[in-house]
């Protein structure tokens, strides 16, 4: 993936400031430190384009993160790869791992604790999913401005 790359062995750049894209352990702590990087990105884009990453997106963004980062490292082992990108009128997350099993948003049951993620993700975002050589793809695309 071009684009910024920040990842546990050193930050490095080589891309456009409005991308951004981090390896992550596939440990349960790589959930905080996921929307900690999606925050900082956001925040250095803001500075760059105030009218594009309003703070309402920061917050929908972390949401949208923590959600798509807790199912790949509940569900598939190993690293995940996240990628964030300013483009057009949205934010596109995407969220990479090894499992090649599609995620599927369940009926709504208010009677069930848990295993909500994906219906809040598709609640605020428009969520495409990609069965990839290996593992999967997901990407959800905030609108920047409300609709």
């Amino acid at each position: 993936m071009a684009g910024q790359i920040n990842d546990t062995e050193g930050d490095r750049c080589d891309g456009p400031d409005d991308e951004a894209s981090f390896a992550l352990s596939g440990a349960g702590s790589c959930i905080a430190e996921a929307r900690h990087r999606t925050a900082a990105f956001l925040t250095r884009t803001e500075g760059r384009h105030p009218s594009r990453v309003p703070g309402r997106v920061v917050s929908l963004a972390e949401l949208v993160v923590s959600e798509l980062v807790t199912n790949a490292c509940k569900y598939a082992p190993g690293p995940i790869q996240l990628r964030l990108r300013v483009a057009g009128d949205a934010l596109e997350v995407e969220v990479w791992d090894s499992d090649p099993v599609l995620p599927t948003a369940s009926d709504a049951d208010p009677e069930r604790v848990g295993r909500h993620g994906l219906e809040v993700v598709k609640a605020v975002a428009h969520l495409t999913v990609l069965r990839e050589t290996v593992g999967k793809r997901v990407t959800a695309r905030i609108l920047l401005s409300p609709a």
